[in-house]
């Protein structure tokens, strides 16, 4: 059995006790709980390497290792494994509220006239602690109520989608700063409460049921190209991150279909979350 590296966690030196059996390593070990306390942190292929995704404040993590600043981890929501600063890691807490406008800014005090301290984007989790005016506060700082929600309120796929209108595109990307296809999708599925892996070819197997490409077009219906994934809005508009346009667009649906086929890529599957 082939077993995903981005899903593995076990290098040339540990794996997870778990992999033991199934994969060669010097030591396997049970890893140890963590949280990402950064407002964001890459997950690199390997230390300093090529950022695969990014993890936002709050996030959870398994490491089993530490090494040179850097730590080997599979993230606890969509099991994906890397490499992330070490420095962005602290003690494991329970998050009361997240990020539910597209960023938001952390300030050291709580007023808005002072220089902020961070930038947190949507879906960042923090621990609010108590209220000054409009500020909740938490343990790093103040962030403004009207950017908060509790955490297991659920919002709705598409409404969060387009918050993320006109945000750069970015590959790997996670956050407001940035963001990729399949970082849309995960954040928008997510925050509607559905599991939902990282990249666009493990949602392709994983989200939701197939439908056939011919099928009638349903508002949040996902569609997928060799490296790429869309959600429909409407049965005449998509809504995605792409690198054709540098940026997170609304795109008519019969204009986006001629225009990624004619680039070589003809579309290769749908699927519908419930």
């Amino acid at each position: 059995m082939k077993l995903d590296r981005r899903l593995t966690p076990a290098n040339a030196r540990v794996a997870a006790a778990a992999l033991k059996g199934l994969v060669e390593a010097e030591a396997y070990v049970e890893g140890e709980a963590a949280c990402v306390t950064a407002p964001l942190t890459d997950i690199c292929c390997d230390p300093a390497g090529d950022r695969e995704r990014q993890l936002l404040m709050g996030a959870r993590v398994v490491v089993y290792e530490r090494v040179t600043g850097w730590a080997f981890v599979q993230a606890a929501a969509d099991g994906y494994v890397g490499y992330v600063a070490e420095a962005a890691l602290g003690e494991v807490v329970a998050p009361t509220h997240r990020v539910s406008a597209r960023q938001s800014h952390l300030y050291p005090e709580p007023s808005i006239k002072v220089r902020e301290k961070a930038v947190l984007s949507f879906g960042a989790q923090v621990v609010v602690t108590g209220l000054e005016g409009d500020l909740c506060e938490t343990p790093g700082g103040f962030v403004p109520v009207q950017h908060l929600t509790e955490i297991g309120t659920r919002m709705d796929r598409l409404e969060v989608a387009q918050l993320f209108l006109g945000t750069p595109y970015l590959w790997g990307g996670n956050s407001g700063a940035g963001i990729d296809c399949s970082g849309l999708v995960q954040a928008s599925l997510r925050a509607e409460g559905h599991d939902c892996p990282g990249d666009s070819d493990m949602q392709e197997e994983a989200v939701g049921e197939g439908v056939a490409l011919d099928a009638p077009v349903e508002p949040g219906d996902l569609f997928f190209w060799p490296g790429h994934v869309a959600m429909a809005l409407d049965a005449e508009r998509l809504i995605h991150a792409t690198g054709h346009f540098m940026s997170t667009v609304i795109e008519p649906l019969p204009e986006a279909l001629a225009r990624i086929e004619a680039a070589g890529y003809a579309l290769r599957s749908r699927r519908r979350v419930g």
